[in-house]
């Protein structure tokens, strides 16, 4: 069997961050759209204050993420990288890269192999509000 490639970029609108917004269903519908029944959907968010993850979305939990990357690496800190920039996103950069910029989530039956409350999210860590381009691939057979 060949395993068959399906590519597709999507677009997230996030507020100034860290903001969080789940992804899942937009993830499920590249699957449709690829046909892959079985295989694995991986992907990378574009642009070095964006992050990549699985939480349960739900308030709770998303209060508990924000409030863990601001306590790892907290705004108003004196950050190296304004040194060079002024543009008070040192914290942004040291966040996602934390939580890291990809996610790679098993396909099975033309469905993304989550647990029963597993979303995939986007994360927006700068001080400003993005769209965020994901860049999105699904490998696996049809």
């Amino acid at each position: 069997m060949v395993a068959e490639i399906y590519f597709e970029t999507i677009s997230v609108k996030l507020r100034v961050g860290p903001d969080i917004a789940d992804i899942t269903d937009i993830f499920e519908d590249v699957i449709q759209k690829s046909r892959i029944v079985n295989g694995v959907l991986t992907a990378s968010v574009v642009g070095s204050t964006g992050s990549l993850t699985t939480i349960e979305f739900e308030p709770g939990v998303v209060q508990d993420l924000k409030d863990a990357v601001n306590r790892l690496a907290p705004p108003g800190v004196d950050y190296a990288h304004e040194k060079a920039w002024h543009d008070g996103n040192g914290h942004s950069h040291v966040q996602a890269a934390l939580l890291g910029p990809s996610i790679s989530i098993a396909v099975r039956n033309n469905r993304l192999k989550l647990g029963t409350w597993q979303q995939a999210v986007a994360i927006n860590h700068d001080n400003k509000a993005r769209t965020r381009e994901i860049e999105v691939t699904v490998i696996g057979n049809k």
